[in-house]
């Protein structure tokens, strides 16, 4: 009931009565009470007066669902919306609600994340009301063969949603992460249930470094915050919203797929292209210069005899870059 109470609020401008209320809702006065003191202690600001109501001052800092939605703008991504206080993983939590049947577009996020996976097994870890952890499910008609774009399509809305939001000059460094300057700032994993020849769903999960300030020292010389790079406390909230509102625009304009035009302004955002880059296949190690992507979201490398060799997984080691 509390997020319905909340969405009242949220909705109304002026003091409503808390017989107005529980009517609405369908429950007592009393009821009420104790759910206004419930928002209360999570934070809300709710101003009382006597013959006149409540009225919603101020929503908490930290993660909840009715602060997420007052900002959210999408028919899809996030029309389910789950928010937990604290969990191991957001994609293993909604990959078994993604077997569960929910629906496409459901997000999980999530104010302490204690067991966050990143690519080959490494483990991101996320303290309480610091970051911002989520996870959202897709349900595509594609094969296995054609999810290669769905990192890269991820990679460019988080980036366009950040740069439009704080003002920084971020990049992509293909395909799952993105930085500023020679520093992490947020990492993308996409991970799929399929069959041979179909895609049941794929879960992409999305770390962004917000208020940390301090890292683990394997990784301080290679990551960086929203916080440590503006010296701004933004609100969690609207900063979700923002991004998941760029993620359903680039999947529903772009249909799954890597157009001339998105290639192009792909490219224009990876900081990888023009860099030596090193990559392997099977155990031999290669070495080259990337020079775009193309429409499968493949890193397009120039070898030294000027052929040009698709990356499409694997560890690319970026020179100049962590």
């Amino acid at each position: 009931m509390k997020n319905q109470l909340l969405s009242i609020l949220i909705e109304t401008e002026d003091y409503v009565s808390g017989q107005a209320l529980a009517e609405q809702l369908g429950v007592s006065r009393q009821a009420v009470w104790k759910t206004i003191k419930a928002l209360r202690e999570d934070g809300c600001v709710i101003n009382s007066v006597n013959n006149k109501g409540y009225k919603l001052l101020s929503l908490p800092d930290s993660l909840n669902e009715a602060a997420i939605r007052k900002h959210l703008h999408t028919a899809v991504i996030g029309k389910e919306l789950v928010v937990l206080d604290s969990v191991g993983s957001t994609n293993d939590y909604l990959k078994r609600m993604g077997d569960d049947d929910c629906p496409n577009g459901t997000v999980v996020v999530t104010r302490e994340q204690t067991k966050g996976k990143g690519r080959m097994g490494r483990e991101w870890s996320s303290k309480r009301d610091e970051n911002i952890a989520f996870s959202f499910l897709l349900r595509p008609s594609i094969t296995p063969q054609e999810v290669g774009v769905v990192t890269p399509l991820a990679g460019l809305a988080v980036c366009k949603a950040l740069r439009a939001f704080t003002g920084l000059d971020l990049k992509i460094k293909w395909p799952n992460d993105v930085i500023l300057g020679k520093k992490k700032l947020v990492g993308i994993l996409t991970e799929m249930s399929a069959e041979f020849d179909a895609v049941e769903y794929l879960v992409i999960g999305v770390g962004i470094n917000v208020d940390q300030v301090e890292f683990p020292e394997n990784i301080a010389h290679k990551a960086t915050s929203v916080l440590l790079e503006t010296g701004r406390h933004y609100d969690k909230n609207e900063l979700l919203a923002c991004v998941i509102n760029h993620l359903e625009e680039e999947f529903t304009v772009n249909r799954l797929e890597f157009s001339a035009a998105t290639a192009r302004e792909y490219s224009s955002l990876c900081a990888t292209i023009s860099r030596s880059v090193t990559f392997h296949r099977g155990t031999r190690s290669i070495s080259g210069v990337a020079v775009g992507v193309n429409l499968r979201g493949e890193l397009r490398v120039m070898l030294s005899d000027g052929s040009i060799c698709n990356v499409n997984s694997g560890e690319v080691t970026v020179q100049g870059i962590y």
